[in-house]
């Protein structure tokens, strides 16, 4: 089968979720600014902006609250106690706004369509918790999409770790070689090169807040779309 005009010959598709099919910078703005609510921070009080979330995302919750709690001047053995607190604040409020403040990107709906009009095998795999994907990926009408969808907790490892895609590799039953890698940031892309998996990024994600054209990809689209017939 053929993508984007003859450059991949693959047999299924592994697709990120947080900045290559949904913006969902929104759910975690609102998410992360009523968690910092509930927290006895050293400086007070503190929100975060969309600019800011955008430059933390990716890399798994875990990271994106340590992160978020040492803005607020959380430091030391205080930073550990404090996300004990903040990780179950997080959850409830995430849970209870999820999907609500994001949107799916245009062409992601046509791309995904086309791909499977293809006959290619579909995945999902996000560094995103499993309890958060998976609802927003049903929310957001993309779910019956994807015949596997892999949360950040699914593995013992996420992405930039090679081994989320080798594991998705081998349910899908495809070889690595022949499974493409779309995504949208240097995770994605150091995953898939480990992994010896082609890589496809969008130039719309979200990339830490860096360029994603100095990335190293195979190729890069400003849409889904793209991958339709020229």
């Amino acid at each position: 089968m053929n993508l984007l005009r003859g450059r991949f010959d693959v047999d299924a598709v592994i697709v990120d979720l947080d900045g290559t099919m949904v913006d969902t910078l929104g759910d975690f703005e609102v998410a992360l600014n009523l968690m910092l609510a509930d927290l006895p921070l050293p400086c007070g009080s503190l929100q975060v902006s969309r600019a800011t979330v955008a430059g933390l995302v990716g890399k798994g919750t875990e990271h994106l609250l340590s992160r978020v709690l040492a803005l607020a001047g959380v430091q030391g053995d205080e930073l550990h106690a404090l996300y004990q607190r903040a990780w179950p604040s997080y959850q409830q409020h995430y849970l209870a706004i999820n999907g609500r403040y994001s949107m799916v990107y245009p062409g992601v709906v046509a791309g995904l369509r086309r791909m499977q009009a293809l006959g290619l095998k579909l995945a999902c795999l996000t560094n995103k918790p499993t309890a958060f994907a998976l609802p927003l990926l049903k929310a957001k009408g993309l779910a019956d999409f994807f015949e596997l969808s892999f949360g950040g907790d699914a593995f013992e490892r996420k992405k930039p770790d090679p081994l989320p895609l080798l594991k998705t590799c081998q349910a899908l039953g495809t070889l690595p070689r022949r499974t493409l890698m779309i995504g949208d940031s240097s995770n994605d892309a150091q995953a898939a090169r480990s992994a010896q998996c082609p890589v496809l990024l969008v130039t719309y994600g979200y990339n830490h807040g860096e360029p994603i054209r100095g990335v190293d990809a195979d190729a890069f689209v400003d849409s889904l779309e793209e991958l339709l017939p020229a």
